[in-house]
């Protein structure tokens, strides 16, 4: 399995997640899908759309297709669109996610529901449009593994982001993928989506917020020994901070899980790489955590 692939079955998943909140929470939402290249994942996209058709009873869902794909991408899409209910409109857009800002205002896209999709490019004003539109607003990012896109999400105005970096097994090029929202749970919802992939795709993840740069197997319970390099790293910068305080940063900073925190925590205290006050009883949100003598067993 490619990181293609893994992009489409990350789009799916999260799409499960978002449509049926989206659908609840307004009677109007957008799914804008914006391509530099090919447009891989929009049939997948769709079908996902139609699963739903049930949802849509008296709402209006619009769905962007922006990509420069030839002029067979319409008759591609058709065969899916034909499935779909009469709420859902579907818009084939030529060209690459520059037009996003245009697109967006043409669907008239503001003050409801919005997930985008920009795959290949970070385009400045297309992630300002996604973050400025939508209500809420949601965006998946991809691009070459050249350097992190969290300073781009951050700047264009979603207070929450994780990223994380898809290298393949056979050496073919590697890739970024960030998430940025707004909502808490819906950052949980990206990152258990983001470890329930096809744990058997040929694709590694390497978490660019690791000191070490370890390259991680896809799994139901990853690795904790670069999160625990991680925490490490957060209380050298930071000082003693509450076990709250650290699932927060894990959420919010890392490619982990917040449920994946407390194990982490629990391997550098028994390797006395940190300490905890108090010094005995569960390992509860309000217990504080500071950096240790010992070194950690990972």
């Amino acid at each position: 399995m490619s990181t293609d692939a893994v992009l489409r079955e990350l789009l799916v998943r999260q799409l499960d997640h978002w449509l049926p909140g989206a659908m609840h929470r307004s009677r109007r939402a957008t799914l804008a899908l914006a391509y530099a290249g090919d447009p891989g994942t929009a049939e997948a996209a769709l079908r996902v759309v139609a699963e739903f058709a049930d949802r849509f009873r008296g709402r209006r869902l619009t769905v962007l297709v922006l990509a420069g794909g030839g002029p067979d991408l319409p008759a591609r899409l058709g065969a899916v669109e034909a499935t779909l209910p009469a709420d859902v409109a579907v818009h084939v857009v030529p060209g690459d996610p520059s037009r996003l800002p245009v697109a967006l205002k043409a669907a008239g896209a503001a003050g409801a529901p919005l997930l985008a999709l920009v795959d290949g490019a970070a385009p400045e004003p297309a992630l300002r449009a996604v973050a400025a539109g939508g209500r809420p607003a949601e965006l998946l990012l991809t691009a070459g593994a050249s350097g992190t896109l969290r300073p781009a999400l951050a700047a264009a105005g979603f207070p929450l982001v994780s990223e994380v970096e898809l290298v393949p097994a056979d050496g073919s090029a590697a890739r970024m993928v960030a998430f940025g929202t707004g909502l808490d749970k819906n950052m949980e919802a990206f990152k258990d989506t983001l470890w329930a992939v096809d744990e058997f795709a040929g694709v590694r993840y390497r978490d660019p917020a690791d000191p070490a740069g370890g390259l991680l197997d896809i799994a139901l319970h990853p690795d904790p020994a670069p999160l625990r390099r991680e925490l490490l790293a957060e209380l050298a910068r930071s000082g003693p901070r509450t076990v709250t305080e650290l699932r927060r940063h894990t959420v919010t900073a890392t490619a982990y899980r917040a449920t994946d925190t407390v194990g982490a925590l629990t391997g550098l205290l028994h390797s006395g790489a940190v300490t905890r006050d108090p010094a005995e009883g569960r390992l509860g949100g309000d217990v504080v955590i500071s950096a240790g003598a010992g070194r950690p067993t990972a």
